[in-house]
């Protein structure tokens, strides 16, 4: 028991979410409106003195984030946590971090904890990154002879030693990103909770990020890590949590954990190529069209993204990204090398249109992404598509490796054998 830093029992926790009845009559009358009023006000007088929490609209219904999800973690034992979108992963990373108590159910931690929920939370954009590094490391929990003391290594590691003077809204999103996860790397809790910091960012930066988690993994820390990236949860963590709909579906190697959120996932979304998407208040990615689903190694894809705006705006830059099933990122195209970024739009819905000129990938399944630049936000849009690369039919006389063997790209080459000496060296 000794060794037990976490125990989760019986965790639930629920919200109550308003719905706004559609207005279907020509015009509203007053007393309509006066009747309506009161039945809200009623209904929230009585939320208050019930000490529930209060919401807007017509309705109230209760939402269950969590449902009995129960767990124990060891010390120095690294956890992977997976899941879709809405599954609860930050539900149970806000409850395990003290930030929300749970409807039902209770924790125990033994330990200091220290979260990492979103990147750059507590940055303050009209301050330097030099004092940023001292006010967010506070509210981390950092003391200051801490912050000191790594000051260099923080530094170092964001790689921001030019700007380290300069106001942290001049920066570039990536900037912003790398000194926000530079400070939090370099906390020594007993626990760290880290969720999806490894969806921003470079790919050198990425790795960097990688290699971090591997450090704090190597000195003996337990940690939660939550991310889509499968590749990196099963490089990391020896065993994840599965969660689907609020409950624990598996808890077991990260191996069979993330095999089976694969097949599921695979089977809920086959035929679907498009799925509303919230990216910011006033911004919304209706659905995504692609020319095809299934398609040989190396044809051409058209896809179609389909926005609705409900106020006037700029998306600053755009890519699209194509993910393996692990959640590793094979591809991306830039849409600013294609002169269509930044685009201002108004109000109402706008489309981007595009060809993929050639997919050489080796056959297997995929999800399309986007990583979106606005005024309000920075981030990426996983699995907005899913995609299938279908074996080619080969004429050859032999029999192709196996698609697992075969790596990632699909390569053409024109070869010729040449009998007599050898090339004399350049």
């Amino acid at each position: 028991m000794s060794d037990i830093v976490i125990a989760a029992e019986n965790l639930s926790k629920s919200y109550l979410v308003g719905h706004q009845f559609a207005r279907r009559e020509r015009y509203t009358a007053l007393r309509d409106v006066i009747a309506r009023e009161i039945r809200t006000v009623a209904r929230k007088t009585v939320d208050v003195i019930r000490g529930r929490q209060i919401v807007q609209g017509d309705e109230a219904e209760e939402f269950w984030a969590l449902k009995d999800v129960s767990f124990e973690v060891q010390r120095g034992e690294a956890v992977g946590i997976i899941g879709r979108n809405g599954a609860g992963k930050s539900t149970l990373l806000k409850i395990l971090s003290r930030i929300t108590e749970p409807t039902e159910g209770r924790v125990r931690i033994r330990g200091r904890a220290a979260s990492l929920l979103e990147v750059g939370t507590g940055f303050h954009p009209e301050l330097t990154g030099r004092e940023n590094i001292y006010l967010n490391g506070a509210i981390l929990g950092m003391k200051r002879a801490e912050i000191i003391r790594k000051f260099d290594e923080i530094v170092a590691f964001a790689e921001v030693e030019r700007f380290l003077d300069t106001p942290v809204k001049r920066y570039s999103s990536g900037m912003y990103v790398r000194l926000a996860f530079a400070v939090a790397a370099h906390l020594e809790p007993e626990i760290l909770v880290v969720d999806e910091v490894l969806a921003v960012g470079d790919a050198e930066f990425q790795k960097k990020c990688l290699g971090k988690m591997s450090e704090v993994i190597g000195g003996g820390r337990t940690i939660l890590f939550v991310s889509h990236n499968m590749a990196a949860i099963e490089a990391l963590c020896p065993r994840c949590l599965y969660l689907a709909s609020g409950a624990l579906l598996e808890d077991s190697s990260s191996e069979a954990a993330i095999a089976a959120y694969l097949r599921l996932n695979r089977d809920s979304l086959r035929g679907v190529q498009s799925r509303p998407r919230v990216i910011q208040d006033g911004l919304l990615l209706k659905c995504t069209r692609l020319s095809t689903t299934a398609l040989h190694s190396g044809e051409p894809l058209d896809v179609e993204f389909e926005f609705r705006a409900d106020e006037p705006g700029q998306l600053r830059e755009c890519a699209v990204l194509v993910y393996s099933a692990k959640g590793m990122r094979l591809a991306i195209v830039d849409l600013r090398e294609c002169g269509v970024m930044p685009l201002r739009y108004g109000i109402g819905e706008f489309v981007i249109r595009m060809q993929i000129t050639s997919l050489p990938l080796v056959e297997g399944d995929l999800m399309l992404g986007l990583y979106l630049v606005t005024n309000q936000f920075v981030g990426n849009l996983l699995d907005v598509a899913e995609l299938t690369i279908v074996p080619s039919q080969s004429t050859a006389r032999f029999i192709p490796y196996p698609a697992d063997a075969r790596g990632l790209l699909v390569l053409n080459a024109t070869t010729s054998v040449v009998i007599g000496e050898p090339l004399a060296p350049a």
